[in-house]
Formats: C-alpha cells, structure tokens, sequence
C-alpha cells in the first residue's frame, strides 16, 4: 500500500539529459509541413542552433514546461545566433494545438509529425522531449520529460561555448 501512495502522490521526474544513439551524429532528414500548412525543411536550417519540443497539448509536462519555453524563445530571439525552437505535434489536432498557443502563448513554428514519424526518428519515447542540433546538423542534447528552470538555457550555452572553442 505504501508503495502506491507514493506512486500516487510523486512528482513527474524533472527533465533529463538523456542518451541516444543520435548524439552527435547527423540529424535525421525532416521534411514535412507546418500546423499552417507551409513546408519545413530541417536541412535548410544549416547554420542555425534548433531545438525541437515534442508536445502534445493535453499532456501534463508539456503544459507544466510552457511557460518556460516561451521565456527561452524570448531570450532567444534576443541574442545573437539565438535558437529556433520549433514544437513537434506529437498525435494532436491542429485546431486544438492552435488553441492552446493562442491562450498560453508562443509564437514559434509547430510542425506535423505526420503518423508519428519525426518522433519515430528521433526515437523520442514519450513527450515531452526536447532536442538540440547544432548548425552543421547534429544532434547535440537530448532532454526526456519536462524541463525544469534554466535546464535548456544551461546546457545549450554550454553547447555553444564548446562550438566555438
């Protein structure tokens, strides 16, 4: 019984730098469209930091991260070579993940996962999981479950730092 309370009444785990066999490799080829129907192309952002969210709007973390995710893009956009966060959807409706941006926020790219086959490449086991592919297109970072504060922010400038040295 003591063990199901603690089931019961424990956190979800703070997001995790997570191994994959991607790290470091070549980002796997995306090319699919926006939730507004216009075409991405994951190799045409060569030269740019990218950090993929993958969210569905009715699961908890991905809710619980948000906000955080709408002060990195801010901080990003104010930096030079700042990140382009792009939201995944992972088995969502457009309409209802328009919804969800339009009450809470962020107005960076969200992407279809189309029968789920960018998580697929990824090899992401649940959402959320936050990814980083440096500008010559590797996998750089892998974050499993929700982010905790200063997470992304601190591993990515990390990154950044090792890029340029």
């Amino acid at each position: 019984m003591s063990l199901l309370w603690v089931l019961i009444v424990s956190k979800p785990s703070d997001g995790q730098v997570a191994r994959s066999p991607l790290l470091g490799q070549p980002a796997p080829s995306i090319a699919t469209a926006t939730i507004d129907d216009q075409p991405f192309d994951l190799q045409r952002r060569k030269g740019s930091w990218v950090v993929f969210n993958f969210f569905n709007s009715t699961c908890v973390p991905c809710i619980n991260e948000h906000q955080l995710l709408v002060d990195f893009a801010n901080r990003e956009a104010t930096i030079d070579n700042g990140a382009e966060l792009y939201t995944v959807v992972n088995d969502d409706s457009d309409d209802a993940v328009r919804n969800f941006f339009t009450k809470n926020g962020g107005d960076w790219t969200k992407l279809k996962d189309e029968n789920g086959a960018i998580a697929v490449a990824f090899g992401v086991a649940r959402v959320p999981e936050t990814w980083v592919i440096d500008p010559n297109g590797l996998v750089r970072l892998r974050v499993t479950g929700e982010l905790s504060e200063g997470l992304l922010e601190a591993q990515l400038d990390k990154l950044r730092e090792e890029f340029t040295s």
